[in-house]
C-alpha cells in the first residue's frame, strides 16, 4: 500500500462511494446482510452513501437499490446523480462510437453498447456473457430479479435509434488493453473488465477523461464537501482512480493485489463482511 492512515471517529459528514461487483455483491449475486446494515446504519447517522460502478443506470436491479442510496455514479462516471437530480449525463459521441465500433469489428471483438435505459448487443455477445456465468441454481424469474439479470433484456435488434451510449464493454479481443487502449487514445479510456467471469480479453471503454472520480468529485461538489471527506470502497481496475482520488481509498480483499497496492488500506472479502469492517473502522456506524 502506496498510503496509510489512522482511522478516526467520524465527526462530520462523509460521503462513501461504492463499488458494486466484488464490493456490494458477492459474485454469488448475494447480498451480505452486514452491508446492508452498515450503509443503512451510515445514511441513519448522517453520511451520505453513493453506489459508484462501471454498471449503466439499466444494469442496477431492484434488491440492490432496494438498499437504499443518496445516488448513483453509473457509466464509470458517465452518469451522475445525486438523490432524483441528475447532474452529469454524457453520452459517446456519435463519431467516436463510430471510430470504436468500427475498429472493434475490424479486430472481431465483440461489443455491448451501455445506456441509463438499455443494453444493446449482438445475439452472440449476449449468449456468451449468459454462458459464461456459474451455475447458481437459481429458477429463471430469480436470475431475472437478481445482478446479472439484465442479460435477459439485452436488445439485440441493433437499433440505435434514440439511444445515448455512454459506455462500451468488449468480449474476446485478441489483443491486449494497453493495444485496445493505445488504438482509442484520446477518444477514450479503456480499462480491463471488472467482471473476471466474462473471460480473457475483455474490457471496460469510456469517454476519454471520465472515470469513477470524475463521477465522485461531481457529486461532492454537488454536496459542497471535499475530497477530503470522501471514503471509497472497491476491488477492481476500474476502481483504481477512485481509490486514487478519494479522501480515503479501501480495496477489498478479493481485490488484485495491484489494486491492492494502491489503496491506503484493505479490507475483508466481499464474503466476509469486509465492506462492514471497513465501516466500522472509519466510524461510520458502530461496532
Amino acid at each position: 500500500m502506496t498510503r496509510s492512515r489512522s482511522p478516526e471517529p467520524a465527526r462530520r459528514r462523509r460521503a462513501v462511494f461504492l463499488d458494486v461487483d466484488g464490493t456490494l455483491v458477492g459474485w454469488d449475486g448475494r447480498i451480505p446482510a452486514s452491508t446492508v446494515e452498515a450503509v443503512r446504519g451510515a445514511r441513519a447517522a448522517g453520511h451520505a452513501v453513493f453506489v459508484c460502478t462501471g454498471r449503466s443506470r439499466a444494469e442496477l436491479w431492484p434488491d440492490l437499490l432496494d438498499i437504499g442510496f443518496d445516488g448513483v455514479i453509473g457509466a464509470s462516471g458517465a452518469f451522475v446523480a445525486v438523490g432524483g437530480e441528475v447532474v452529469v449525463h454524457r453520452a459517446i459521441p456519435e463519431d467516436d462510437l463510430a471510430f470504436a465500433l468500427a475498429w472493434f469489428d475490424r479486430h472481431d471483438t465483440g461489443v455491448v453498447l451501455q445506456a441509463d435505459d438499455a443494453i444493446l448487443a449482438p445475439v452472440a455477445i449476449r449468449d456468451r456473457m449468459r454462458a459464461s456465468l456459474p451455475d447458481l441454481g437459481q429458477t429463471p424469474e430469480e436470475f431475472a430479479r437478481g445482478s446479472f439479470g439484465f442479460i435477459d433484456r439485452v436488445r439485440t435488434d441493433g437499433d440505435r435509434s434514440g439511444v445515448l451510449v455512454t459506455k462500451l464493454v468488449y468480449l474476446g479481443c485478441p489483443l491486449p488493453v494497453d493495444a485496445v487502449q493505445e488504438a482509442l487514445a484520446g477518444r477514450f479510456e479503456v480499462v480491463a473488465s471488472s467482471v473476471e467471469a466474462f473471460g480473457p480479453g475483455c474490457g471496460e471503454v469510456t469517454v476519454a477523461g471520465l472515470d469513477k472520480a470524475a463521477g465522485m468529485v461531481a457529486a461532492l461538489t454537488h454536496l459542497g464537501l471535499d475530497r477530503a471527506d470522501s471514503i471509497a470502497i472497491g476491488d477492481s481496475w476500474n476502481d483504481v482512480e477512485l481509490l486514487r482520488a478519494a479522501g480515503v481509498g479501501i480495496a477489498m480483499g478479493n481485490a488484485p493485489d495491484a489494486v491492492k497496492a494502491i489503496a491506503d488500506e484493505v479490507t475483508g472479502r466481499v464474503d466476509e463482511d469486509g465492506l462492514h469492517a471497513a465501516f466500522v473502522r472509519h466510524g461510520l456506524i458502530g461496532a
